[in-house]
């Protein structure tokens, strides 16, 4: 004779089993038959990211902002293509990259106001294509990075991070 304890536990499985296939069934269906799904920078109504169009192709937009990084001394860590790596198992994604950057001198006095920063930072940028052919540019505001960690003193340096973003995109971005 099942015990209190087998119902449960079977119940519980049952419930596991029932949430997996939903899950699974949700993500076959956002699919939408292989296509990907639209992003436009209305949908961005975070008021933690800048999102700014470009005057340039998403090749071009990330060689600007490159070239930037590159004069202004900040080291480039990693250049993401989304895109490549979608093509790469078979899937198509409109261009999509992500350079992450960093300079110690900018973002160690934030690690030294709280650590956890440490989680955001070397800071990112998104260059990517929207369904009509435009190009944009997405990052994080660095006050929404302070405010999020806790970083206490440190309007300076935050002041100074925002800066130095909005001048590297702008360059990237303007014609």
């Amino acid at each position: 004779m099942p015990t209190r304890r087998d119902f449960l536990v079977g119940g519980g499985a049952a419930g596991m089993a029932i949430a997996a296939t939903l899950g699974c069934v949700a993500l076959i269906t956002s699919f939408k038959g292989g296509k990907e799904q639209t992003m436009n920078p209305s949908d961005l109504a975070d008021a933690d990211l800048v999102t700014l169009p470009s005057a340039h192709g998403a090749t071009e937009t990330v060689e600007r902002l490159k070239s930037s990084l590159s004069q202004k001394r900040i080291h480039l860590f990693a250049d993401i293509d989304h895109a490549a790596g979608a093509q790469k198992v078979g899937l198509s994604l409109r261009p999509t990259r992500v350079l992450i950057f960093g300079n110690p001198q900018a973002g160690t006095p934030l690690m030294q106001g709280q650590q956890t920063i440490g989680l955001d930072l070397p800071l990112r940028i998104l260059v990517w294509e929207d369904e009509a052919g435009k190009v944009w540019l997405t990052y994080h505001r660095p006050e929404f990075l302070a405010q999020r960690h806790h970083v206490r003193d440190r309007d300076e340096a935050v002041k100074a991070l925002g800066a130095a973003l909005a001048d590297l995109t702008r360059t990237a971005t303007s014609p």
